[in-house]
């Protein structure tokens, strides 16, 4: 979230991805840190899946993640 957040300073749009498990502790960081970057959250866990199930997850969030980044 640390990079979204700069990134974001800079005027660079960003939305970070991080599986549901971290939905609290996204929320808890974002006001720490004073700020509510875009985020998409995707189910967990994601490192056991395969490159084939990685693809469906891709095509089934990049409209979320797209709209972040044109609104």
């Amino acid at each position: 979230m640390h990079d979204t957040v700069d990134l974001e300073i800079r005027g660079i749009p960003s939305v970070f991805i991080a599986s549901e498990v971290f939905i609290d502790a996204a929320a808890s960081q974002a006001k720490a840190l004073g700020l509510e970057p875009a985020r998409v959250f995707v189910p967990h866990p994601i490192q056991d899946r395969t490159d084939a199930e990685m693809q469906v997850m891709a095509e089934q969030f990049v409209d979320q993640l797209l709209g972040h980044l044109s609104a």
